[in-house]
């Protein structure tokens, strides 16, 4: 009896899983360096997934949901230096995305939606804030070269 209950226990199991059933996946390029790594689910990409370079290094990590980008992903050199970073929506960039040079300082900010600049843009140089810009569906409709003169015309709390 007790065999007999328990094949079918793991068949029950069996069966469920598979409906629900997230498979880890890694590609590797000819080199056989690893390409990228991450999960599937019923073949397409889901959860956490990283992207290397040819040089193993760290190109972009991030979340997947329904073979689209979603949530924050970030972005690499070669070198494994941050290039940029931001939110994913329905598979576009959305919110605010993190520019940086090649030092690995932010050289702008954009607030982004259907991967178009929607809202402020704004210019770092060392770290300090030199101009801004406001967009609207990609197109630019303001420059501001002052803080003073920014922050005048602006509602800060439009920058959170």
């Amino acid at each position: 009896m007790f065999p007999k209950l328990f094949l079918m226990v793991c068949f029950v199991f069996y069966g469920l899983q598979s409906e629900y059933d997230l498979v880890y996946h890694k590609e590797y390029y000819e080199s056989g360096a690893i390409k990228q790594e991450g999960w599937l689910k019923n073949g397409v990409k889901a959860d956490f997934w990283k992207f290397y370079h040819t040089n193993g290094k760290l190109s972009e990590k991030g979340h997947y949901q329904n073979n689209q980008r979603v949530s924050y992903w970030y972005f690499y050199d070669s070198y494994g230096k941050p290039l940029q970073e931001g939110h994913y929506k329905d598979g576009k960039k959305s919110n605010w995305w993190l520019f940086y040079d090649s030092m690995g300082k932010v050289n702008h900010k954009c607030q982004l939606s259907n991967g178009k600049k929607n809202g402020y843009c704004l210019q770092y140089i060392n770290e300090k804030l030199t101009s801004a810009e406001k967009y609207q569906n990609g197109k630019k409709i303001k420059e501001w070269f002052s803080f003073s003169s920014f922050r005048r015309e602006n509602n800060l709390s439009d920058l959170k």
